[in-house]
């Protein structure tokens, strides 16, 4: 796919723009700030942006860039990098989109693996989260002894991990080594003992309503 990088780290930049080339995608420009990121959209044809969320034109210069080019250019992928999983920055995230988007943690895409799994999930629609915040939501202490989080089984804490994460039923039982539809199963459960409305189908829906559920917990500690 064709991928722009907007990252001020030199050291950094080149780095990724190397491993892009080395998966099979074609770099189409890298950039050291939002401004020119936005520019470089405009003059060429781009499957996703690769966004330093702490770059000029601000000091969360990423954040507010992927607002702008969400708003005139939404058919782009978006992938926003931190050297910390914040929940600041993942509702932030969340408010910009829930399709074709994620956030993930600059180390774990030093990879030629997980970075190409992270950029074909976005470019096929999906949301991509940190899975080091995702295990940090589903553990985070309960507000009370019936906090629904203490119903669930340890299995169905694991599949919810993954949900948040954005994983689809598929990859789900791939991780755990399970059948998809045992972790259907396990989703109505989940769905059941934490008392969560909508489609569990609809794949973004799923995941916005398991982290606002968790976050929701997270704030009454």
């Amino acid at each position: 796919m064709r991928v722009a990088i907007a990252e001020d780290g030199a050291l950094f930049r080149e780095g990724l723009s190397l491993l892009l080339e080395a998966a099979g995608h074609e770099v189409v420009g890298v950039v050291g700030g939002g401004d020119e990121l936005v520019d470089l959209v405009e003059r060429v044809s781009v499957d996703v942006a690769v966004l330093d969320i702490r770059m000029p034109p601000e000091p969360e210069g990423g954040l507010i860039t992927a607002e702008r080019l969400r708003r005139k250019h939404p058919q782009i992928g978006l992938l926003l990098l931190s050297h910390y999983a914040e929940t600041q920055y993942l509702l932030r995230v969340l408010r910009i989109g829930t399709e074709r988007i994620g956030y993930r943690l600059k180390e774990r895409v030093a990879g030629v693996k997980v970075l190409g799994d992270t950029l074909t999930r976005i470019n096929a629609g999906e949301i991509v989260i940190e899975e080091t915040l995702a295990q940090r939501l589903v553990d985070a202490p309960a507000g009370s002894s019936e906090d629904h989080l203490r119903t669930l089984s340890d299995r169905e804490r694991a599949v919810l991990r993954l949900m948040a994460e954005g994983r689809s039923n598929g990859a789900i039982g791939a991780d755990l080594h399970v059948s998809v539809k045992a972790v259907e199963k396990h989703v109505a459960a989940i769905f059941t003992k934490l008392r969560l409305p909508g489609d569990q189908t609809v794949h973004h829906r799923r995941v916005l309503a398991v982290l606002a559920y968790l976050q929701a917990r997270r704030a009454q500690d």
